[in-house]
Order: C-alpha cells, then sequence, then structure tokens
C-alpha cells in the first residue's frame, strides 16, 4: 500500500467520525432496504380469494369439472374455478365470476388421493413450497440479518475511534504543558556535570531568547544526548524543561513506525505542528536510533524499509523546516550514535552532541546522596565507600541498590538502613543472590577455597595488582561457587603493561592453587578466569602492541573505527596465516611466563595458602581484615588498604 493511499484513506475515516450525516444516510439506506423487501414479499405471494370452502367442496368442484387449475402448496391448496361454474351463490355475493379458492391441507395426511382425483377428471395441477406472505417471516428473513449488520458496523466503528486507529497519523507524544508543571531540577540529576554545564545555555535560551536574537546569534536547533543505557539521558532532558518552565513532548522514536507505509511521515508533521504551537517547548525523542538509522544498511530487501525511511525523511525535513527563534527544542538520546544517519547529526540538525559517560567515585556518591533522600539511612551508612563499591555502575544501577538496601531493613525489621544493607544490596546486584540451598560436598568446598584464597594471595603478592576487599565460597550465581572483591586505590583510564600482566596473574590465581595444592589435579572451576585471561593477553598482543615479537601494530579491526578502509570487513582477516601463528605463540608464551610468576608466588606462600583455605571452609567469607590476622608477619608488609573499586574474579 503506497503512503497516498493511506492519507485517502485515513482522511475517509475520520471525516466519517466528524460528519454525522452518514449515519442519517446508514439509516435511510436500512429503511429503504426493509421497504423494499416487504414490497417484494408482499406482492409476490398470490392473491386469493378465501370463501367458506371445504375440503370436502374441493373434491366436489373437482369431480364436477367445475376446477380448471389447482397449486398444491406448502399449507394450502389453491384451485381456480371456472367462469360458468362460478355463477349462481358467488355471483350473489358480488364476487368476481372468475375466482381463486384455497382450503388448508390434511395435516398428516399426503395428497396421493387428491392427485389421482386430479389425474381422472384431466385437471391441470402443480406444487411447490409456500413462500409465506406474513410480516413475522419477512422480518425473520430479511430484516434481522440486516438488524445485526448494522449492530456490528456501529459497534467496530465505535471502538475503532476509542482505540484511535481511524487516528494513524496522530502522534502518540505525551505531553506535559507549563499547566502540568515538571517537578525534575538539575539538583535531581546528579553525577553529569559536565552535560548540565552544556545544557544551561539551551534552558538560558529558553528564558531569554531576545538576549541571543539581539545579535543574531542561532542556538542550536537539535542536542542529541549519548550515552549508555540508565546514565540519566531522559531524566536530563526531563530537567531542562523543568528549569526552563516550557512544555515537554515526549515520544519514543519506535512509536513512530508502522507497518504502514506513511503513517510515520504523518506522525512526524503532526507533532512539529503541535511543537510550534506550543512554542517555546522542548520535544525529546527516546531511543532515536529505531528511526534514525543510516539509510545505506538494511537494503538486501527491496522495500524492507520504505516505513523507516520515509519516517526519517520527514524528520530531516521538519528539522530543517522550522525557525529556532520560534523557540522550539529538539532533544534525543540514543545509545549507539555510531549507527545514526550522518544527515541526522550533521550541523542544522541535530549539531551538538553532550556525551553523558559513566560517572566517576565523585559522581556516583553525588547519585547516591540524591536517592537517598527518600530513604532513611542509618547515620554510620558511609556512601562514600558504598561509591568506591560501585564502579562502572550507573544512575539506574545506583537508584536499585539503594532500593534493594531498604528492602533488606525492611525485611529484618529495622528503623533504618545500615552499612550492612547496603553491601548485601551491592552484592546482590553484581553477584545475584546467595545459593545457600546449593551444598557441596567437603571436598568441593575444599577445592573452591584454595581456589579463592590462590586468587587473593597473588593479589596480596603483587605489586600493581588491585588491594583485596573480601573472599568467600558461598555460591551466588550458576556458574561461580565463590568470589573474590578487589578494590582499587584510584579511578584508572589507562592500564600499564605491569598492570595488565598484573592482573591477569591474578585472573590465573585460581588454577594454580589448585595445581599446587592437589598435586596437579584441576577442575573445571577455572573456566571462567582462563576465559577472560585469553582474551586479554590476546588484546595485548594483537590491540595494544604490547609484544616486542609482534611489533607496535594492531592486527584486529576496531569496532566502527574511522580509519577502516571502505573496501575491508569486519569479518576480512588483517594478516596472513603465518602472522595468526605468529600471534598464537605469542599468546602462548606470554600466558607460561604470567603463570609461571603465580606458581612461584603460591610456592613461596603455600603455608599462608594452607592456613586461610581452612579458615574459609570453616567460616565461608573472610574479610581482608580477618586475612591480614592470618597470614605470617613476614607478608605484612605486602598489605594495600582498600579504597575504592571492585573487580571479582570467581
Amino acid at each position: 500500500m503506497q503512503s497516498a493511499d493511506v492519507h485517502v484513506l485515513d482522511y475517509l475515516w475520520r471525516s466519517r467520525l466528524k460528519n454525522k450525516g452518514h449515519v442519517v444516510k446508514l439509516i435511510a439506506g436500512l429503511v429503504l432496504a426493509f421497504s423494499i423487501f416487504f414490497f417484494y414479499t408482499i406482492t409476490s405471494a398470490p392473491r386469493l380469494n378465501v370463501n367458506e370452502f371445504t375440503y370436502d367442496d374441493l373434491l366436489a368442484a373437482i369431480r364436477n369439472g367445475r376446477a380448471l387449475r389447482v397449486e398444491i402448496r406448502g399449507k394450502t391448496i389453491a384451485t381456480t374455478l371456472s367462469e360458468q361454474d362460478a355463477k349462481g351463490k358467488e355471483a350473489a355475493k358480488g364476487k368476481p365470476k372468475s375466482t381463486q379458492i384455497s382450503v388448508g391441507r390434511l395435516p398428516g395426511i399426503p395428497e396421493t388421493d387428491l392427485v389421482r382425483e386430479l389425474d381422472s377428471a384431466h385437471v391441470k395441477f402443480s406444487g411447490y413450497p409456500d413462500s409465506g406472505n406474513g410480516w413475522s417471516e419477512a422480518l425473520l428473513l430479511f430484516g434481522l440479518p440486516l438488524l445485526l449488520l448494522s449492530l456490528v458496523y456501529f459497534s467496530n466503528f465505535k471502538r475503532l475511534g476509542q482505540s484511535g486507529a481511524l487516528s494513524f497519523g496522530k502522534n502518540r507524544a505525551k505531553i506535559h504543558d507549563q499547566s502540568a508543571h515538571i517537578d525534575v531540577r538539575f539538583e535531581d540529576v546528579a553525577g553529569v556535570d559536565e552535560a548540565k554545564a552544556e545544557l544551561i545555555e539551551i534552558v538560558d535560551f529558553l528564558k531569554t531568547p531576545e538576549k541571543y536574537q539581539r545579535l543574531g546569534g542561532r542556538i542550536p536547533r537539535g542536542v542529541l544526548l549519548v550515552g549508555s543505557p540508565g546514565t540519566g539521558k531522559t531524566l536530563l532532558a526531563k530537567a531542562v524543561a523543568g528549569e526552563a518552565a516550557v512544555a515537554f513532548f515526549s515520544i519514543s522514536g519506535s512509536e513512530f513506525v508502522e507497518m504502514f507505509v506513511g503513517v510515520g511521515a504523518a506522525r512526524v508533521r503532526d507533532l512539529f505542528e503541535q511543537a510550534k504551537m506550543k512554542a517555546p517547548c522542548i520535544v525529546f525523542i527516546d531511543e532515536l536510533d529505531a528511526v534514525g538509522k543510516s539509510r545505506t544498511t538494511g537494503r538486501g530487501l527491496q522495500g524492507m524499509n520504505d516505513e523507516r525511511e520515509q519516517t526519517l525523511n520527514q524528520l530531516l525535513v521538519e528539522m530543517d523546516g522550522f525557525d529556532t527563534s520560534k523557540g522550539v527544542i529538539i532533544m534525543a538520546a540514543t545509545n549507539a550514535p555510531e549507527l545514526l544517519d550522518p544527515a541526522l547529526v550533521r550541523p542544522g540538525r541535530f549539531d551538538r552532541q553532550v556525551v553523558i559517560d559513566r560517572p566517576d567515585l565523585a559522581g556516583r556518591e553525588a547519585i547516591l546522596k540524591v536517592h537517598a533522600r527518600s530513604v532513611k539511612m542509618a547515620d554510620k551508612a558511609d556512601l562514600s565507600t558504598i561509591a568506591a563499591r560501585t564502579p562502572g555502575m550507573v544512575g539506574s544501577d545506583l537508584a536499585n541498590v539503594v532500593n534493594e538496601a531498604a528492602l533488606l531493613a525492611a525485611q529484618r525489621n529495622a528503623n533504618a538502613v545500615e552499612m550492612r544493607d547496603l553491601e548485601e544490596a551491592i552484592d546482590r546486584a553484581i553477584l545475584g543472590f546467595e545459593k545457600r540451598t546449593r551444598v557441596m560436598n567437603s571436598e568441593e568446598k575444599r577445592r573452591v577455597a584454595y581456589h579463592e584464597v590462590g586468587h587473593a594471595l597473588v593479589a596480596l603478592s603483587l605489586e600493581n595488582a588491585d588491594p583485596v576487599h573480601r573472599v568467600s565460597i558461598i555460591p551466588r550465581s550458576v556458574s561461580a561457587l565463590g568470589y573474590t572483591l578487589q578494590l582499587p586505590t584510584q579511578e584508572r583510564y589507562l592500564l600499564t603493561k605491569p598492570e595488565i600482566e598484573d592482573r591477569i596473574a591474578v585472573m590465573l590465581g585460581g588454577r594454580g592453587a589448585e595445581e599446587i595444592a592437589f598435586h596437579g589435579v584441576v577442575s573445571t572451576g577455572a573456566a571462567d578466569d582462563l576465559q577472560k585471561a585469553s582474551a586479554l593477553l590476546r588484546q595485548m598482543v594483537t590491540r595494544f602492541g604490547m609484544s616486542e615479537r609482534m611489533g607496535q601494530l594492531t592486527y584486529e579491526h576496531t569496532p566502527n573505527s574511522a580509519f577502516l578502509p571502505t573496501t575491508a570487513s569486519m569479518d576480512e582477516q588483517l594478516y596472513s596465516d603465518n602472522t595468526a601463528e605468529m600471534i598464537d605463540e605469542e599468546v602462548r608464551s606470554i600466558s607460561d611466563h604470567i603463570y609461571h610468576r603465580v606458581q612461584s608466588i603460591l610456592s613461596r606462600r603455600l603455608e599462608d595458602l594452607r592456613v586461610v583455605a581452612e579458615a574459609i571452609v570453616q567460616k565461608e567469607t573472610l574479610t581482608r581484615a580477618e586475612i591480614d590476622a592470618l597470614i605470617s608477619k613476614k607478608e605484612a608488609g605486602l598489605r594495600k588498604a582498600p579504597v575504592m573499586e571492585e573487580q571479582i574474579q570467581a
């Protein structure tokens, strides 16, 4: 179906709703139909002159030769009498000379004798079912179906109007105007100070547009908010509208697209028309990539993307066509900016991109304070420590941690949320619920204990490893039977080669401890550690250029790289088979070197490994302080104080 057809149908349906004359025409048509059918029923039935004739009179008329023609019907027998035989009694009553009489058929008795009489008298006869001439029969046969069709028509028509099916082209944006006050402010959005600073001028323009128009400046037509899911893009857009006290249109990109071609474009037009009428205002499109994907992708099947492309084309036209001096600002959010069409992000449309990154330590603490306003916190609850334990978490994750802690405190009937509730909430968010019902036998429990203590002792022995915070052998997920928590001392944005090697050594510490403690017999418990270590080792060689043998080159595709040749695909190998063998050999060489270091460390600290592992078998969980109390004083100089971020080695 082409877009023009959709628009015509949409117009006709909406016009029918608005024009009550169609209902009058429908009723008139039904009345006319009833009249035609009733007239046909009455005129098609034979006009009978019913006299006081009995079945005996009928037989007598046949035998005396007075019957000219007989019609045997469903319930009656009609007979036409001759002109000369109709004289006498009938003429005296003013009846016509030639008449037709009708008598009732005898119920349950066949007409075999009557047929013999007619045949012997040489009377013409015929038979057919009685057509009926009653109003009740006509109403039953013709009126009732028409009535049912009318009811179905009106009910479907009303239901379509209520469900919005007759308004395909209407936009589905949620509108918050000035009367519906938006109570979100910049102070309610924490951890994104840089993004808020970039949006201040948008708020200033919406409040005092004449200040910019006086000098001829042009405010950006579109602001694209880019960030990971849960970083607060939608909340930040609401805060801009709340600070400026203007109308706010909120719609998702997927709500533009329908199965009918042209509907999305009509909704875009309707959205911008309403926005211009409510200017100054903010139009916020969430998940822009649902409608704004590049038009050069996905064209393998003809016609598959007609609707999305027409919607995108209309959005491009509307963003080019409106004047920002009227105070209409377009804001959009996406977590995949690389998928957007280049025409959409060029200057003049979405000409400003605001990156909303994951919050750092200070940002996480600020976000926790915002969400802790509505929760009764204990005096000893330290949000800075909780912020240090939640690296990589975004605003939605931190809000979930605070809420989960409140639920845990309520379960134990506490008066306030304490530190242990927050700690348990973090463990649940990162590791999952404790699997207390998963009971391990004594041999498995000892093996898991040695595995986790191996991680911890290697981390305590290496200079660049993050400090250990807690070790536990309580299962918390399907695959991990224990875990080791580490807290870095500071925020890190770069990793050096020694730091990466020490991180890999900690990953391999569990396998090394098993091999030493159980005399070379290893288990499947190190599968996840080996997978992570292998990925990091290969990146050292193929991506980071940290191999002297392979040189300062990269041997893998960088996703969405602007320097990738246009003829190269992501599946194409950038190096020869000989180079692939060299890469495998170099990865294996580095891995063997690091694993040898791990075995050396654990062999020197074999007694510490045994003492801590046997203790954790009994207690199931050990903190850093408890581990320090167990290991020898000789190793006490290798302690590192835990402060900030967390890594999990299962």
